[in-house]
């Protein structure tokens, strides 16, 4: 029998300053590379293009990413494509807190995506805002995985009868 999803949220990076750097970097990597080809006529297409590579990739990677997010009875579930293809279950048994809180994604983190927290913060799973479900495991390890829902996120965890589920 398959337990009832409380609660279900997907993201995505699509901040307008992000895309506005990626298409600066994308352009100046042009402008650059066709000032090169100018000045080095006997270089193969290939080595001028080359450069392009990053810029595309880090576009690519930024627009397929997505950070998948799920409750229910028996755990907190979560999947950050494309970097994990499936998802990783945090068990209520190993759940030792779960609280929807306010952090600064910068200073906590040092911004967003897949992240190591500074100063014992643990990791992060987050992409964009400042709100996230804060796990502390029972070893003492910690995760905060961020949300768009604070509110739903923390009812969910209310009803799946986490130890805490407030808001801060």
């Amino acid at each position: 029998m398959e337990t009832e999803v409380l609660f279900k949220e997907t993201q995505r990076f699509r901040q307008w300053w992000l895309w506005l750097i990626l298409i600066a970097a994308f352009g100046i990597t042009i402008s650059a590379i066709t000032k090169e080809h100018k000045e080095l006529q006997n270089d193969s297409n290939f080595a001028l293009l080359t450069p392009l590579l990053v810029p595309i990739l880090a576009f690519v990677l930024i627009f397929f990413s997505k950070l998948d997010t799920e409750i229910d009875a028996e755990g907190i579930h979560v999947r950050f494509f494309p970097f994990h293809f499936k998802f990783k279950t945090y068990s209520r048994d190993t759940i030792g807190q779960a609280v929807v809180t306010k952090y600064n994604p910068i200073l906590d983190y040092g911004g967003w995506g897949l992240r190591l927290g500074l100063f014992g913060k643990g990791k992060a799973y987050n992409v964009s805002g400042n709100q996230g479900i804060q796990l502390v495991f029972k070893d003492g390890s910690k995760l905060l995985i961020g949300t768009q829902k604070p509110d739903e996120a923390g009812a969910a965890l209310q009803k799946a009868g986490f130890l805490k589920a407030e808001m801060y």
